[in-house]
């Protein structure tokens, strides 16, 4: 769960987080409704709380472009299973971060499900802005639904920039407003990136509607399950979010090292498959 309310102190931050996942653990309900929302398109061993359905993990699979045994970088993971999906799809070692320590726990202890062994993948807790990867160290990193996290939007993707290797590809999940000019193109560029592909997620607006309600009609069993304070915070992103949804564009954008590609004149696009769409919710809010 991402609330698009929380406070700018990175610890606020964590606790909310922590809360959320610990008590996620304990109950199937939040899952259930994520399925719920995703219909055939919930990608259920993935257990993320993020907008990831099948037609998005399939996408990034494509767009990643990896070879066997190279780095992939989870940005924001969770509890990590989009990162360890990709990695056993694609054969690679795989590192995962997030802000939450509950989280990481919970993705390490997931490991060995996915790929068999706890060698070829490992989990830290660092924030977007502040990675403590080595310079040019990822070939590939995927941040879902976890840049509206930030403070600093353009400082986060710099620093994944500055993590790329040259010929690796980012892959982020934005929003903005439909008819509205998007911020992405400057702050790929103040980040030294490039956009390669920008691919529409038409079905995912309404992917959040459905979820949201979902919610809301239980919300008598969300506080029997997550208890009052978590079930409150999901409630009022609900009621916050639900007027956005009309208006909203959601995309996939792949981008590269500047210096690896000549910057085109437009980046390439493409619309994903209309599937029915479903998964959980906001990591980024759209602009006012």
């Amino acid at each position: 769960m991402n609330p698009t309310t929380t406070p700018a102190a990175s610890g606020g931050r964590s606790a909310q987080y922590d809360a959320f996942h610990t008590a996620r653990a304990h109950t199937d309900l939040v899952a259930r409704l994520y399925a719920t929302a995703m219909g055939e398109d919930y990608p259920a061993e993935t257990a993320a709380s993020s907008s990831c359905d099948w037609p998005l993990l399939g996408l990034m699979t494509a767009r990643l472009r990896m070879r066997p045994g190279q780095r992939l970088v989870d940005a924001g993971c969770g509890t990590g299973g989009i990162g360890l999906w990709l990695a056993r799809a694609l054969a690679l070692r795989l590192e995962g971060f997030d802000l939450s320590p509950v989280a990481v726990a919970q993705a390490t202890g997931r490991r060995t499900h996915f790929l068999g062994s706890t060698g070829h993948a490992a989990f830290r807790v660092a924030e977007l802005e502040h990675t403590n990867l080595p310079d040019r160290h990822a070939h590939g990193i995927v941040c879902v639904d976890a840049l509206g996290t930030t403070t600093d939007r353009t400082a986060a993707m710099r620093e994944l920039g500055r993590v790329l290797a040259p010929g690796g590809r980012l892959l982020l999940t934005r929003s903005t407003r439909r008819g509205a000019e998007p911020t992405w193109p400057e702050q790929a560029q103040a980040a030294g990136l490039t956009l390669e592909h920008v691919d529409e997620r038409p079905a995912e607006p309404a992917m959040w509607d459905r979820l949201y309600k979902l919610w809301i009609a239980h919300a008598d069993d969300l506080r029997r399950e997550l208890g009052e304070v978590q079930t409150e915070r999901m409630l009022r992103e609900a009621h916050q979010m639900l007027p956005k949804l009309p208006s909203r564009r959601a995309v996939l954008l792949t981008l590269r090292p500047a210096h690896t590609l000549p910057a085109p004149s437009t980046a390439d696009t493409m619309t994903a498959p209309r599937l029915p769409s479903g998964q959980p919710p906001f990591h980024e809010e759209i602009p006012q």
